[in-house]
């Protein structure tokens, strides 16, 4: 007989609010077309030895863990860190429920539909699918172990567009609909590198008396943004978030920094300067980002649920 079982979690886009959903801004999150699967086979040995595999197939990460060590939250060698992060992640999950430790062991395999580096939630899809597979709470998974705001576990449970808010830290889900008419008209670019966010951190962090009108707009815009459904209006909108952010964080917007001379908008997704950008133009772009070297390019159907 197969015991074995699997779970799925959608990957995410934050595309309002990135940094300011921490205090309470409404942001619009999309799940994405991509994310993770988690495979759980029973073995005999009380141990789990785990494989992680990229979109591609290719092995990226594989390691064996004896029950001691989660349930002792053991802290292996610094050259390990993913090791590290997969113990404390499977440690706070024993914390939930400690039976899943009780008795026989785990053959577990992990598989991205999309290439790690792309940034859509290799972190947060693991923790949803533990959450599934151990029937705990995939939010307070995360706030026990990588924190954040949680809009990643809610796009990674979600097959539509949401509204995410945190109201007096608890997690506020929304299910809207977005689907743009000039959808054609929106393409995802990814920027081949992860930002060092620390800089734009401390900025945003050294701020926080003065980030509540600031949190307003921003609300303010995602919920324009839902309603409305003409480009002109959204383009302002995205330019508007674009420079909001930018004073806050004091840092230049991704199309001064890299893209000046484009017709059409470009916004920031998350941790700015790294990851995807949104860009919304009149005519398809390809053909400007390959030329500077950027070779990824997703229509918005082909990365948005």
């Amino acid at each position: 007989m197969d015991n074995k079982q699997s779970f799925y979690s959608n990957g995410k886009l934050l595309i309002t609010g990135e940094y300011v959903v921490l205090n309470g801004a409404r942001a619009l999150a999309l799940p994405t077309k991509f994310g993770q699967s988690l495979h759980i086979s029973p073995i005999e040995q009380q141990q789990i030895t785990w494989q992680s595999f990229d979109h591609d197939g290719s092995p990226w990460f594989a390691t064996e863990l004896h029950f001691n060590d989660i349930i002792a939250n053991t802290d292996f060698e610094e050259e390990d860190p993913i090791k590290n992060t997969l113990v404390e992640i499977l440690h706070q999950a024993y914390k939930q429920n400690p039976n899943f430790l009780a008795a026989n062991g785990f053959a577990i395999q992990t598989e991205l539909t999309f290439p790690r580096n792309w940034g859509l939630g290799t972190s947060s899809t693991l923790i949803n699918n533990i959450a599934q597979w151990l029937q705990i709470d995939a939010f307070q998974l995360l706030r026990e172990s990588f924190g954040g705001s949680g809009y990643d576990i809610a796009c990674a449970q979600n097959d539509t567009a949401i509204i995410y808010q945190l109201e007096n830290e608890l997690p506020k889900v929304e299910p809207v609909l977005f689907s743009p008419r000039f959808k054609d008209n929106l393409y995802f670019v990814y920027l081949n590198k992860k930002q060092n966010s620390r800089h734009a951190i401390q900025n945003y962090m050294n701020k926080q008396q003065f980030l509540k009108p600031e949190t307003s707009k921003i609300s303010a815009i995602t919920d324009e943004l839902i309603a409305v459904n003409q480009l002109e209006i959204t383009n302002h909108l995205l330019e508007k978030h674009e420079i909001i952010l930018s004073n806050i964080l004091e840092l230049e917007t991704v199309k001064e920094r890299l893209f000046p001379d484009f017709k059409g908008t470009i916004k920031s997704l998350g941790a700015w300067g790294g990851d995807f950008v949104l860009v919304l133009a009149e005519s398809d772009p390809t053909s400007y980002f390959k030329n500077k070297g950027y070779e990824t390019i997703l229509k918005y159907e082909e990365m948005i649920i």
